[in-house]
């Protein structure tokens, strides 16, 4: 494990303080807890480039079979 260290205000200790006793935890875990929700989103962002790049070619291709014949097509020999 690695060892995560930062400063908070006296607010923030209190604030996180009393998060951890209302939910009988410790700081540590409650620290913990929250780094995983920040960090491990569990959600899809719809304006991601991935999700709106694609189709990348407008046109289909000259060779509708290229993804069968792709050796052909590269290098002009057959697959074995």
């Amino acid at each position: 494990m690695k060892v995560v260290q930062t400063e908070v205000s006296d607010t923030e200790h209190a604030l996180l303080a009393e998060y951890a006793r209302a939910h009988k935890t410790t700081i540590k875990a409650a620290v913990r807890q929250a780094i995983r929700r920040l960090a491990i989103r569990d959600e899809v962002d719809s304006k991601d480039p991935i999700f709106t790049a694609f189709p990348v070619a407008r046109k289909r291709g000259r060779h509708p079979d290229a993804s069968e014949r792709v050796d052909f097509y590269l290098y002009g020999w057959e697959k074995t």
